[in-house]
């Protein structure tokens, strides 16, 4: 299969993204932007070409697929009537980095929801992606564009190689806006249960006068013993193949201490914020940015960089695990297949 190339980095061309659109009815794969990661997609409705997301991408089929849509009359055409609380949660966050699992209708294929009786839902704020669901006309099932166990796409030329011949079109917009995947709940007896932390926080949540719980698998090891209900739950993620470390203190200092420590006894990459750079007395490092949301913005890509440097040990600074910082830390642990030093609490994962 020979991969059509749209280059909208520029300017929003609607002829071409209805062009694109033309691919999923036909059932075949079109990578495009959202505000969060780069997707993967295909008709929702259509099962077969569903199966081939999880051809292109090596990814496990009980591991469920986000469906995308671009208004509440697709929402409930694909699903039962949420709840009252679920509804409040739709209008606040909808469209936006924001899924939430609801009951499925049975138009919606077993392969999409890995035989749940549940699906995740989300709509994307992201112009070009709502135009694509818009002409398609048909809710677009789209996981993070990536080969299975790698750092989510954030820009083209990070993942452009690793499905060219696999998808039919790839849409590009340049970087994304955020840089990490969508928050994604559900709602149980009435209280939101946070099974992967985004961009929309546990605070933003509980702002809305609901009580909020984070799942035990967010920051610690998927046990194996329930079905898993969202992307990202279970399987090696957001990993280069060189080892990485995560140290974390609240006292930077102390952390800053600790790595290099660490980094003096083997040939070692740091992944610092920018204020932490020249801190460090090592020959190779990467800055990350300040701010968390800069952090998010650039994680990724930088994860995708490491493995150039050929060396024995990438350490990456920890975060705090409130509001984004819970999301990243997430994804670092992740990535770090939970090798990780909390100074503060005095406990090494591995």
């Amino acid at each position: 299969m020979k991969t059509r190339y749209i280059d909208l980095k520029n300017e929003i061309n609607e002829e071409k993204i209805e062009e694109a659109s033309k691919d999923i009815i036909n059932g075949k794969l079109v990578i495009f932007p959202t505000e969060t990661v780069y997707g993967i997609g295909a008709n929702a409705l259509n099962e077969e070409a569903c199966k081939n997301i999880f051809k292109a991408k090596g990814r496990a089929v009980d591991n469920p697929l986000i469906v995308h849509i671009n208004d509440l009359n697709m929402l409930n055409y694909i699903v039962e009537e949420p709840n009252e609380v679920e509804e409040k949660l739709i209008n606040t966050f909808f469209p936006g980095p924001f899924t939430i699992i609801l009951k499925a209708k049975n138009v919606i294929p077993k392969t999409v929801t890995a035989g749940l009786k549940t699906v995740g839902i989300r709509m994307p704020s992201n112009k070009i992606a709502n135009k694509l669901i818009e002409y398609a006309k048909v809710p677009i099932a789209a996981p993070s564009a990536n080969i299975s166990g790698r750092p989510s796409g954030t820009n083209i030329s990070d993942i452009k190689k690793e499905f060219d011949g696999k998808v039919s079109t790839i849409l590009d917009s340049g970087m994304v806006d955020i840089g990490l995947e969508s928050t994604v709940v559900q709602v149980i007896k009435d209280k939101v249960r946070i099974l992967r932390p985004g961009k929309i926080t546990k605070e933003n949540i509980e702002s809305l006068g609901i009580e909020v719980e984070i799942d035990k698998n967010i920051l610690g090891k998927y046990d194996g013993k329930e079905k898993v209900l969202s992307p990202g739950m279970k399987y090696r993620h957001y990993a280069p193949n060189t080892k990485c470390m995560m140290v974390y203190s609240k006292d930077e200092e102390k952390m800053i201490f600790e790595i290099n420590k660490i980094a003096c006894k083997q040939k070692t990459l740091i992944i610092c914020r920018d204020r932490n750079y020249n801190k460090y007395n090592i020959q190779y490092k990467i800055k990350m940015g300040n701010t968390l949301e800069e952090i998010a913005h650039n994680i990724f890509s930088i994860l995708r960089k490491v493995d150039k440097y050929n060396v024995d040990l990438v350490i990456i600074e920890g975060m705090e695990t409130t509001g984004l910082g819970l999301a990243l830390n997430n994804r670092l642990l992740r990535a770090c297949e939970y090798n990780c030093i909390d100074l503060d609490r005095m406990q090494i994962y591995s």
